[in-house]
């Protein structure tokens, strides 16, 4: 199954946001929007997100349609309380969270399309309900409670020296 234009732009600004996102835990533990990487994991998922309901194999609104707007949602809360609420506050846990379950969701379908078109031919996997696909969306849940632990410790910590 090929992709359309519009297909293959959301696919590649989608793998720009990701990388991004991946950068800006690397570097700072989180995607932080004061950060070149958190800058463009935001206005690029956003893109991704607004693109995503131009596509669909089925007609009217489906549930990839639900997620993009819910990422819209998540993104667009953090954005409002990074440039609101500035400084080290409550603020910072719910902008921080939502910006990391905004990136778990966009795996979602990230791992999905991956998984059950690559490589081509014989792909991984036959189907979301594939166990594979399942128990690689289950770890990288375990991985988003895991880092928003994390995160949140760090969070308490720059709160109290402020």
């Amino acid at each position: 199954m090929g992709l359309s234009k519009l297909g293959i732009f959301h696919t590649a600004i989608g793998v720009i946001a990701i990388i991004a996102a991946v950068i800006a835990f690397i570097r700072s533990g989180k995607i932080d929007l004061n950060k070149l990487p958190g800058k463009i994991y935001f206005y690029f998922t956003l893109i991704t997100s607004l693109t995503a309901l131009g596509l669909s194999s089925i007609k009217g609104v489906n549930p990839g349609h639900i997620l993009a707007l819910l990422i819209v949602v998540l993104i667009s809360v953090a954005y409002f309380l990074h440039a609101k609420k500035p400084g080290n506050n409550r603020a910072r846990y719910i902008e921080t969270f939502f910006l990391s379950f905004s990136f778990f969701l966009s795996i979602i379908p990230t791992v999905n399309e991956t998984f059950n078109r690559i490589p081509a031919g014989h792909p991984l996997a036959h189907g979301p309900k594939d166990p594979l696909i399942a128990k690689t969306l289950l770890l990288l849940l375990i991985l988003l409670i895991v880092g928003s632990v994390l995160q949140f410790r760090q969070q308490r910590k720059m709160n109290k020296l402020a």
